[in-house]
């Protein structure tokens, strides 16, 4: 994909207003790879160097932990327009092999950050400091939210939580996945993802078509968009 560099800057000014300074605008535009991966593809895999921090400016993002033990993976969050990757940050300044694996669960397109300019940048720019800090507050609540579901809630909890994420990392209602995809994410057997689906289903919560859950209700709307 094509981008005009004026282009770039008007997307990065729209998507991330809290990256308020001009020459820290300028500094991305002008270091800043626009890259575009399709759905389904893999950004960043379990143990290679991480290279660059995405800055998402449209589609969406799956994030992923491998467990060390039996090799499944744990859902840890999803990203969408506005967002990076918190997890990256840390891996990029320590300079270590990835713990996650990012997947795109539709067609995305971001800006890569070469990681020399993290350390930099966090000294040079208050906005950038506060931006980092503020995506690491932000995703270590989503990941205690997502700990409390597997250790307090029950799987419908846990599924109607895990539809809220997706649907609004998208910005749409409609989540375009097969029960069997949900049930990886979720660790849980498709037969059980299918009969909750349809109990959802049954009590108005969302509404289901071929390989598509559309969601339902004016409190999950509020969750959305």
């Amino acid at each position: 994909m094509i981008i005009e560099t004026t282009d770039i800057l008007k997307i990065l000014q729209k998507n991330f207003p809290n990256i308020a300074e001009r020459a820290l605008q300028e500094e991305i535009v002008e270091v800043g790879k626009v890259m575009s991966f399709r759905a389904g593809e893999i950004i960043m895999d379990f143990g290679s160097y991480i290279k660059m921090v995405p800055l998402i400016i449209s589609g969406s993002i799956k994030v992923s932990r491998e467990d060390d033990n039996e090799g499944k993976e744990m859902l840890l969050y999803f990203l969408g327009a506005g967002e990076a990757c918190s997890m990256s940050f840390t891996c990029c300044m320590m300079n270590k092999k990835s713990e996650i694996r990012t997947e795109a669960v539709e067609d995305t397109t971001l800006i890569g950050i070469p990681i020399r300019y993290m350390d930099q940048w966090m000294s040079k720019y208050q906005s950038w400091k506060n931006f980092v800090m503020t995506s690491y507050d932000h995703k270590m609540i989503e990941l205690v939210k997502v700990l409390d579901s597997v250790a307090f809630g029950g799987m419908d909890a846990r599924l109607r939580k895990y539809l809220q994420s997706r649907a609004a990392s998208t910005s749409s209602h409609v989540i375009n996945a097969t029960h069997q995809e949900i049930a990886k994410d979720l660790n849980a057997s498709r037969e059980a993802i299918s009969r909750l689906l349809k109990k959802l289903e049954n009590m108005g919560e969302v509404k289901l078509g071929r390989n598509q859950v559309r969601v339902l209700g004016e409190t999950w709307s509020a969750n959305i968009l």
